[in-house]
């Protein structure tokens, strides 16, 4: 049976989750509103790479503060009779932080139910071929959109329809396949994933839409510059190809997508692709400005993790965060 130093353990945790992800959700959201302007002279990789660490930052240092800090605080300063409560205002915020955990838990296995039940109708209605340059399994599909898409995480497959087979030109599709490697070589089916389960778990700050959409648009111009760093033909063919996909959409079509799929032309805009895909015609140039932020960012986050991490070892630090919880805990009676 539950006691009250349990009870109050736990939605002592629950609710510094749900804080400190609200917390860092909004700094995150401030920050790439601050520097997305600027980041649009970035390399798309470093556009990319920065908003997936703004974007999994939440989560991470939300989780390691409650674990690292929080939890051990407790566990080591907390009478094992004490005499607090659990007062009605934190037993809320702990309700709501259960809420958003139990509705991320149901959205990431619905998206995984429904990406196993459409990959077993792709692989039914399809027949393994062998394309130049693609090492994973690949299958052509029979499908009435044009599809070209790298399905799955850890066992990823691409599945492209058979009338684009025969639409596109040689050059075309290999362009194609080449922005498809992109994909893979940047594992980016793994950070939709992690996006996925990061995604507003506690409800708290709803803006994290906008960081998973500009992060999409980042992630396909990172594939283009991948493929363009083959030369100013290939950059040119994609952008062919592009074009050429656009058209074969049936009007108003919208299919149904496995998640962590990604289809060319469709998701994000075509024209603004081809407008940069003729513009980096030629060997892409990284920005060392860009590259140097990027690292700078990756280092702040790591920093931050290995602070509280290392916190843990730390008595004294133990004993102000029992006490800062201690005053936290009465303001909230």
């Amino acid at each position: 049976m539950i006691g009250m130093y349990d009870f109050l353990g736990i939605s002592l945790a629950l609710a510094a989750l749900l804080c400190v992800n609200a917390l860092v959700s909004t700094l995150a959201v401030g920050v790439w509103r601050l520097i997305s302007r600027r980041a649009l002279k970035w390399s798309a990789h470093a556009r990319a790479q920065t908003l997936f660490i703004l974007r999994t930052s939440p989560a991470a240092l939300s989780i390691s503060f409650v674990v690292a800090l929080l939890v051990p605080s407790y566990l080591a300063y907390e009478p094992l009779v004490t005499q607090e409560r659990v007062s009605v205002k934190l037993a809320i915020l702990a309700l709501f932080a259960i809420v958003g955990l139990i509705l991320a838990s149901w959205r990431g296995l619905s998206a995984w139910l429904a990406t196993r039940r459409l990959l077993e109708d792709w692989l039914a209605h399809s027949e393994r071929v062998e394309l130049e340059g693609i090492t994973i399994p690949a299958f052509r599909l029979e499908h009435a959109f044009p599809v070209i898409a790298v399905v799955g995480t850890f066992r990823p497959r691409l599945f492209i329809a058979s009338y684009l087979i025969d639409s596109l030109s040689a050059k075309e599709l290999a362009a194609s396949l080449a922005h498809e490697r992109g994909h893979l070589k940047a594992r980016d089916n793994l950070k939709r994933a992690l996006m996925r389960a990061c995604r507003d778990a506690l409800v708290m700050v709803p803006s994290g839409r906008a960081l998973d959409h500009a992060w999409g648009e980042a992630a396909e111009a990172t594939a283009d510059e991948y493929t363009a760093c083959a030369g100013e033909r290939v950059a040119l063919d994609l952008a062919s190809a592009l074009v050429k996909i656009a058209r074969l959409v049936p009007v108003g079509a919208r299919p149904t997508m496995p998640a962590g799929a990604f289809l060319v032309g469709e998701e994000h805009g075509v024209e603004g692709r081809v407008r940069n895909l003729i513009n980096l015609a030629g060997i892409p140039q990284t920005s060392p400005a860009s590259i140097g932020k990027v690292k700078l960012l990756k280092w702040v986050y790591a920093f931050l993790v290995f602070i509280i991490v290392t916190s843990a070892a730390n008595p004294r630090t133990l004993a102000v965060m029992h006490y800062v919880t201690e005053r936290i805990v009465y303001a909230l009676k």
